[in-house]
């Protein structure tokens, strides 16, 4: 999901720079919600996406280090 998240965040930024159709943020926040976190916060630093909008500033990167702990929690067992 991390390497999807990533993409998908490139395809985005591409599509915004070419004034075509967008993928939507609905879309963007289930990616990252269903264990994709890390890799959309790793795709909105790398292509400078979103990284003006608040909510997508603050809540991919909460998300990406809920899910390193959780990740963590769990292989720890």
């Amino acid at each position: 999901m991390n390497l999807i998240g990533l993409i998908v965040m490139k395809i985005d930024k591409e599509r915004a720079k070419n004034h075509q159709y967008r993928i939507s943020e609905k879309t963007l926040w289930l990616i990252a919600i269903f264990g994709g976190a890390v890799g959309t916060t790793a795709g909105m630093q790398l292509f400078r996406h979103k990284t003006k909008h608040m909510p997508f500033k603050w809540g991919f990167p909460l998300l990406a280090a809920a899910e390193i702990i959780l990740l963590g929690y769990f292989y720890s067992l």
